[in-house]
């Protein structure tokens, strides 16, 4: 399981430095590069290797992106966006797990660990209720850039947007997709949107002069 998990590791951070940390238990590895990866291929979890320009590799990697600009975003938020953004952080590795596995090795994922489940979807629709309720949507377009917070945080959306599409473009080619994942990266762009539009106050410009 250990050889499985690194190398799920590997392919999720693209066999290049500043990929995630290993979790915690794991010992740390003497070398960053593993050379495995100079053919172009990448290891999904539980074995079998991919390009690195495959369908899989382009929907968990840009997981993967999602991750680090969300980074931005939390060393710039202040208040409780701080500590949510670093739980959809986590989450996301459970994403990326679930895009990152070997198809035929689905039945090893658990849930909230390697599979996304449907709690972890209603758990993003309920904070986006919460937070809309006591700060209402604007109601028409808005340029983003109002504050660094909410600037980085729209970045992240449409980050998380294009993981959407690319989980999307795995599944037409016929690679099995948990429906969840989906849903997931769905609700998660949409609860991006509200919390830029929180950090961003009164302060946001309209797509067209008032």
């Amino acid at each position: 399981m250990l050889n499985e998990g690194l190398e799920w590791l590997s392919c999720f951070s693209g066999d290049i430095p500043g990929g995630p940390a290993l979790p915690h238990g794991y010992p740390s590895l003497v070398r960053i590069y593993t050379k495995k990866g100079d053919d172009g291929s990448t290891g999904l979890l539980y074995g079998s290797r991919v390009s690195k320009a495959d369908p899989a590799a382009e929907a968990y990697g840009t997981v993967d992106e999602t991750v680090a600009d969300l980074g931005v975003a939390r060393a710039l938020v202040s208040g409780p966006s701080k500590d949510l953004i670093l739980e959809i952080q986590r989450e996301l590795f459970v994403v990326g797990a679930d895009l990152a596995t070997n198809p035929g090795q689905r039945s090893k994922l658990e849930p909230g660990v390697s599979l996304v489940t449907t709690e972890m979807v209603e758990r993003l629709e309920s904070e986006i209720d919460a937070s809309v309720q006591k700060h209402p949507l604007p109601n028409e377009f808005i340029v983003p850039g109002a504050t660094p917070a909410s600037a980085a945080l729209d970045v992240a959306r449409v980050t998380c947007r294009r993981a959407e599409r690319r989980a999307v473009a795995l599944r037409e080619t016929g690679h099995e997709v948990n429906p969840d994942a989906l849903k997931y990266l769905n609700r998660l762009s949409d609860l991006l949107f509200v919390l830029a539009r929180v950090e961003a106050g009164e302060s946001e410009e309209p797509s067209r002069p008032r």
